[in-house]
C-alpha cells in the first residue's frame, strides 16, 4: 500500500458523499465506515468483470486498512482502485479514500479476493477479466 499514492494513480475511481450517519462520537467519520466505502467502490468495480454469486464470484480473504488522516461530515469522497497484484486464484485490490480536492489520501487498503465457484464450492483461478484489467 502506497501511502504517499495520488488519485490520478488509480485508473478506477468511485465518487460517493459522506452520510449524517458515518459520523462517531468525536464528530468525524468513524475508522470502520471507510471499509464499507472501499467496499461500495470494489462492488461497482466487480459488476465490471461480471462477477455473481454462482460460478463466477469472488471472497475477502483479507483486508487491511491504514488511516491517515481524520474526515469531517459532510465530505465528497473519491474512492481509487486498482489490481495490484494477480496470483494463481488470489488477487490485491489497492485502494485510496481521497477527500475531493485533497491531493493526499485520508486512508488507504488493500484487500486480498479469492476466485472462487460457490456452485462447485471450490476455488478457482483468477477470472481473465481481471487479469486482463491487471494487465492495461
Amino acid at each position: 500500500m502506497n501511502k504517499t499514492c495520488k488519485i490520478e494513480d488509480f485508473k478506477f475511481q468511485h465518487r460517493l458523499n459522506t452520510r449524517w450517519k458515518d459520523l462517531d462520537a468525536f464528530r468525524h467519520i468513524n475508522n470502520a465506515v471507510f471499509l464499507s466505502y472501499i467496499e461500495d467502490a470494489r462492488i461497482v468495480l466487480l459488476n465490471r468483470w461480471g462477477i455473481n454469486y454462482g460460478s463466477k464470484s469472488l471472497i475477502v480473504a483479507s483486508a487491511k486498512i491504514d488511516y491517515l488522516k481524520q474526515v469531517k461530515h459532510p465530505s465528497s469522497l473519491i474512492i481509487g482502485q486498482k489490481v495490484s497484484r494477480i496470483g494463481n486464484k488470489s488477487f490485491d485490490i489497492e485502494s485510496a479514500v481521497f477527500v475531493e480536492g485533497d491531493s493526499e489520501p485520508v486512508c488507504v487498503s488493500l484487500i486480498t479476493s479469492v476466485a472462487i465457484d460457490f456452485k462447485l464450492n471450490k476455488t478457482i483461478k483468477v477470472h481473465p477479466e481481471i487479469i486482463a484489467d491487471y494487465n492495461k
